[in-house]
């Protein structure tokens, strides 16, 4: 963050200048269509889903309980390319509509999907389980009481919805929301393909098609102040609004059987998701790959397969070390200090993987440069670029973007290990080392295996930080499914893209197995 507000200020009022006078109102008009879309979407879809798996029954009501999750393996831009190739107008909807018409080009109207409308609608179709997670648990978590006091008092059904049920799931919505419009400001595949501009494409075009670092480093920062403000802007709103169940037992919501039109409605928007943000795209997808010339057993495709594991593996392995040091540390010496230190760590999640790259490349860059003149005007030889053209330092972006996910799952499994395990682990003679390996890392074996697949994931999904600052000639299966789409050969993209697809599905499954545990 240091590094970008010192590149942005230090770059001049030119480009400043420059920026606000061509593509500053445009970026920021369309960040903003973008998340108010995504905001409404996502809220509609989970909370919509959440409350009618939770709290009512329909037919296959358990089957969506799981499957609502799936489309959270889908990558936005991978969703963009399976439609794109569907929808396009040399795509097989449009051409079956010309041939059965007659219909030439310009005869007939239909919706352009390379607009803001259709990224929005892509990142909702991808995002929306972040809140149906998040809702669904603070849905199965209240008490029935107030709901059925409200009713008692005159309330209806959908009034007691929306003045008791969803006013105490608002945490929990608004969270999942939060990490919606996180997701929405940080993206670059979907909206690089479909030529919408925003912030996230201003940064990776000054960076390398200008060679502007200086604009770059300006926008990140406008950038990273609209993704900070919105997080302090929703704790702000929240303020000190607590809820308790009145009661001595909290006794859950006994569901409502649909039946009739009913029950088919709730059925029909409980699958439009599930099937346009996960079975769809896969059909197409699997359709595209069999009819592309791409072979995933190449040794080049093995190549970008080697890469993208040896990445993600890498940084999951990496930033769950550090999440572990960081949560140690906050239960070891707990305060203000360790409570800072936890809030710092988990920042990186709010900030795009276009920010960090440029505050990453901008330091140890000038680092390598400096270290180069020396080392020549010294010793009469250069070092080169050590750092910046490394592995190294694009693992450190992925841990400062992933570690509040790691640190998450961490601290989740190690709120259930209760403070006495620790006294007795000392006064048996165990350091403080001690007792973390003998005894927290082997009860939290399941949360770290969901830490790891979690970040490994994430990893394996990234586009921008990973094509800011990949090594020379250092491809990964995101990089190489986004330049086939850049070139419009959207058949060979599906290949990798059904890869990260897979990979994406792996922490889904854990996910839905948790989801559907009583």
């Amino acid at each position: 963050m240091v590094a970008v507000a010192l590149a942005a200020i230090t770059g001049g009022t030119d480009t400043v200048k420059h920026l606000l006078d061509t593509v500053m109102l445009r970026y920021t008009m369309t960040s903003l269509a973008l998340v108010a879309m995504v905001s409404i979407g996502t809220f509609a879809i989970g909370v919509g889903a959440a409350w009618l798996v939770t709290m009512t029954r329909f037919p296959g009501a358990r089957i969506f309980e799981i499957a609502l999750v799936l489309p959270l393996a889908m990558p936005a831009y991978v969703l963009a390319y399976a439609y794109t190739y569907v929808l396009d107008h040399p795509g097989i909807v449009q051409s079956t509509l010309r041939d059965v018409t007659g219909w030439g080009p310009r005869d007939y109207w239909f919706p352009e999907i390379r607009t803001t409308g259709g990224a929005a609608v892509m990142l909702i179709l991808v995002l929306y389980p972040y809140v149906y997670l998040l809702a669904r648990a603070a849905f199965l978590q209240q008490s029935s009481g107030a709901f059925l006091a409200a009713r008692a008092l005159g309330h209806g059904a959908w009034s007691a919805f929306f003045r008791v049920s969803l006013p105490m799931a608002r945490p929990a919505i608004a969270g999942g929301v939060l990490l919606a419009v996180m997701e929405t400001i940080a993206d670059f595949g979907t909206v690089a393909y479909f030529g919408v501009q925003t912030f996230a494409t201003g940064i990776y075009t000054s960076w390398f098609s200008m060679a502007d670092r200086a604009g770059a480093a300006q926008l990140a920062l406008c950038l990273l102040s609209f993704a900070l403000v919105l997080a302090v802007a929703e704790r702000s709103t929240r303020g000190k609004a607590r809820y308790h169940h009145a009661g001595k037992q909290a006794i859950s919501m006994p569901p409502a059987n649909l039946h009739g039109w009913q029950a088919i409605t709730a059925t029909i928007l409980c699958a439009t998701p599930v099937i346009l943000g996960f079975v769809l795209p896969a059909i197409i997808l699997f359709n595209m790959g069999l009819a592309s010339e791409q072979d995933l057993l190449s040794r080049r495709y093995i190549g970008f397969i080697r890469n993208s594991i040896t990445l993600a593996a890498t940084a999951a392995v990496v930033t769950l070390f550090a999440a572990i040091c960081v949560g140690f540390y906050q239960r070891l010496k707990p305060g203000k200090r360790s409570a800072t230190t936890a809030y710092i760590a988990r920042l990186g999640y709010a900030v795009p993987g276009g920010v960090i790259a440029v505050g990453l490349m901008v330091p140890f860059a000038a680092f390598d440069n400096a270290l180069d003149a020396w080392m020549k005007a010294s010793f009469g030889f250069g070092t080169g670029l050590l750092v910046t053209g490394s592995i190294w330092l694009l693992i450190a972006a992925y841990m400062v973007r992933f570690l509040a996910a790691a640190l998450g799952a961490y601290e989740g499994g190690q709120s259930t290990v209760h403070a006495n395990m620790d006294a007795a682990a000392r006064s048996l003679g165990q350091s403080p080392i001690g007792t973390l390996r003998r005894v927290h890392l082997p009860i939290l074996t399941p949360s770290l295996l969901t830490a790891l697949l979690i970040v490994f994931v994430d990893v394996m999904k990234e586009l921008p930080a990973t094509l800011i600052m990949r090594p020379f000639n250092f491809d990964t299966l995101a990089v190489q499914a986004y330049r086939l789409a850049s070139d419009e050969r959207l058949e060979g993209a599906a290949v990798p893209s059904l890869v990260i697809a897979a990979v994406g599905l792996i922490p889904v499954i854990l996910i839905c197995r948790q989801v559907g545990r009583r």
